[in-house]
């Protein structure tokens, strides 16, 4: 008798690399049970959306997608950090959507098919495994993004991340390390390390984020490992060791994302983020004076409850001392649940926090050219990891390096190609391939 295939599911995700790590494993889950995932939204039986909920924007986004999808008449699962943040707001959206928590992904065959069969089921409770070594379908078959821990031990008065997540939970090393070596016999080229808050990592069992850096480099194999957002509470205790770990190691990317989020330090004990902007220049200072051209990103909230003109301009100076080549800007927005959102005589005007936003981006701009100017005429290898309206490699740095088309080639994905910089925006280098 022949076996009835499987309906097709389209699975589409936002927020962070952690969330699309989830969309990966998702998709894997339900390929390893039968199902085909859609190349297009049409072809999907079923609608499945990994949320996010950071941000007032991210979720006025995540709603009209869910009102989209809730109009095609199609079964819809809604996963991710929102319906667990705000079960209400999504279930006010949709009342049959079935909904999926960022821990309870191993339930996604179950939910998908009982979605399938016209009935809900919702599966936000926390399970006790780990996500990692789960089958994934890559959104870049490039890239591998392995999740090292779920949840964060922060109190930040602003994060509604905290509640979708919870409490720390770090993977093993060894599981970590099977990950990237299945990634890597796979193909893949570049492994980001992700979780709420890498600074953490292994706090909940004795080891730290250095010791499985060195972990990771010493695995064999062709690829470049990108860590992903660590807070810079964590780092003073190992500053040293972890500038030491990336000056030595080639396999590391020059790169790190240390969110300081306000030059005030009034502003960031209101924010409760357990760090001073000291504890932030002493971190770009370390790392800066021994890999000078270490590519520094920060995020940086505008117009935070009660923040004044002077919190700003101190905001505006230490962008200018500490000269990260990336500045993502937000302008505050209160979160259900989070503490910051009853705050509400304290609220700056929007148009105020518009006003400073832009003033802002006009310095980040600034001071991304001047970073990017540093590497003009640079020669130097590239490792190829996007390819659409134009072909884009990046350096060791984790500079995304544009490539002349006019002399490119054959290229595929994964090729490391030699290229020298002749030009260069507050975005990116340009560069065409040395021959």
């Amino acid at each position: 008798m022949l076996r009835r295939s499987k309906p097709k599911v389209w699975v589409e995700a936002y927020g962070c690399s952690a969330s699309m790590a989830d969309s990966e494993m998702i998709s894997g889950l339900l390929k390893g049970a039968g199902y085909e995932i859609a190349s297009k939204q049409s072809e999907g039986a079923l609608n499945l959306i990994v949320t996010c909920s950071v941000k007032d924007t991210t979720e006025h986004r995540m709603v009209s997608r869910i009102k989209a999808m809730s109009k095609s008449g199609k079964p819809l699962v809604v996963a991710g950090c929102l319906p667990k943040a705000d079960r209400a707001k999504v279930e006010s959206l949709n009342s049959l959507a079935s909904l999926l928590g960022p821990h309870s992904i191993e339930k996604a065959v179950d939910v998908v098919g009982s979605a399938l069969a016209g009935g809900r089921l919702v599966a936000l409770e926390d399970s006790v495994a780990d996500k990692v070594n789960i089958p994934r379908v890559r959104l870049n078959p490039m890239v591998s993004i392995v999740e090292i821990a779920s949840g964060c031990m922060s109190e930040c008065t602003f994060c509604q991340t905290k509640i979708a997540k919870g409490w720390l939970r770090s993977y093993r090393i060894g599981d970590i390390m099977r990950q990237i070596k299945a990634d890597i016999n796979a193909g893949c080229k570049e492994v980001w390390l992700a979780s709420t808050d890498n600074g953490c990592y292994g706090k909940d069992m004795g080891t730290d984020l250095v010791e499985l850096l060195r972990a990771c480099c010493s695995i064999e194999g062709d690829f470049k490992i990108r860590l992903g957002m660590m807070n810079p509470m964590y780092v003073p205790e190992m500053l040293n060791r972890m500038v030491d770990v990336f000056y030595e190691n080639e396999k590391l990317f020059r790169f790190l994302h240390i969110p300081v989020e306000s030059g005030s330090d009034r502003v960031l004990r209101k924010m409760k983020r357990g760090h001073t902007t000291k504890t932030f220049l002493d971190a770009v200072q370390a790392f800066r004076s021994k890999i000078p051209e270490m590519t520094i990103s920060t995020d940086v909230i505008v117009g935070f409850p009660s923040e004044t003109e002077d919190d700003f301009k101190e905001t505006l100076d230490l962008v200018e001392r500490a000269e990260p080549d990336i500045v993502n800007i937000s302008r505050y927005s209160a979160r259900p649940g989070t503490e910051a959102a009853k705050w509400k005589g304290m609220r700056v005007s929007s148009q105020v926090a518009k006003e400073r936003s832009e003033r802002l981006h006009v310095l980040a701009k600034k001071v991304a050219k001047k970073r990017n100017s540093l590497w003009q005429g640079w020669q130097g290898e590239i490792i190829i990891d996007e390819m659409g309206k134009v072909v884009q490699g990046r350096n060791y740095a984790y500079k995304p390096v544009v490539v002349l088309s006019s002399n490119l080639g054959k290229v595929s994905l994964g090729d490391r190609k030699r290229v020298q910089v002749y030009d260069f925006s507050n975005f990116s280098l340009k560069a065409r391939i040395v021959i």
